[in-house]
């Protein structure tokens, strides 16, 4: 017990890191796939060819390569990049190849005729998207997307491979010092529960917000 409230310090400070990057991520892809999504629907053709290449292109991916990739791959073409914005780079747009399947999935699931019939009252077209198409779709956007979510700050964790002083590398840096792996990986265990299980709770929530009944 002593070792932890030592070391205290070292774990919020990483574990801000782990907030700082969940939150880039998620605002971050679900922007991208907003945009994907809905090209992926609408686009012209070239339009609609690069997105379904990049979304099927990052979901056939590993989390991990992709991140890889990013971190090692932008400077190698001589671009500099510090490591923090290349590891949320990457989580982004891993992020936003899933969350343009989500989006198109959902908003493709709303009837043709919905959209015929805001054109019919003179809407044009992203009038019609965001007072008839969106707020119909997100009900079916809500659950994926909190999944999505959960599976993104866990995946956060990949980070520390590439050296980014995360939650999960500031325990192994203290537990290296201590020598006590069991206590600090149960609290690391514990803390990305209690992220996970609030983030899963915003979204039951958000459920709730957003359920109707047929």
């Amino acid at each position: 017990m002593q070792a932890i409230l030592d070391n205290w310090p070292l774990l919020i400070d990483g574990l801000v890191v782990t907030i700082e990057i969940s939150i880039y991520v998620i605002v971050f892809g679900t922007l991208i796939g907003l945009v994907g999504g809905l090209s992926l629907l609408y686009g012209g053709s070239v339009l609609r060819g690069l997105f379904r290449a990049y979304v099927d292109i990052i979901r056939g991916l590993p989390l991990l390569v992709t991140i890889f990739l990013i971190f090692y791959g932008i400077p190698a073409v001589g671009i500099p990049m510090d490591k923090f914005p290349a590891a949320v780079l990457a989580l982004s747009f891993f992020a936003g190849g899933h969350m343009s399947e989500i989006i198109r999935g959902a908003v493709g699931s709303i009837p043709k005729g919905q959209m015929d019939a805001a054109a019919s009252i003179g809407l044009t077209f992203f009038p019609r998207l965001r007072y008839v198409i969106l707020p119909q779709a997100i009900r079916r956007i809500v659950p994926p997307w909190v999944n999505l979510c959960v599976e993104l700050i866990k995946g956060t964790s990949l980070v520390s491979l590439v050296s980014i002083t995360d939650l999960l590398l500031s325990a192994q840096q203290i537990l290296e010092r201590t020598a006590q792996p069991i206590p600090f990986y149960i609290l690391t265990a514990a803390i990305y529960f209690v992220l996970c299980y609030s983030m899963a709770t915003l979204g039951g929530r958000l459920e709730k917000r957003f359920a109707y009944y047929d």
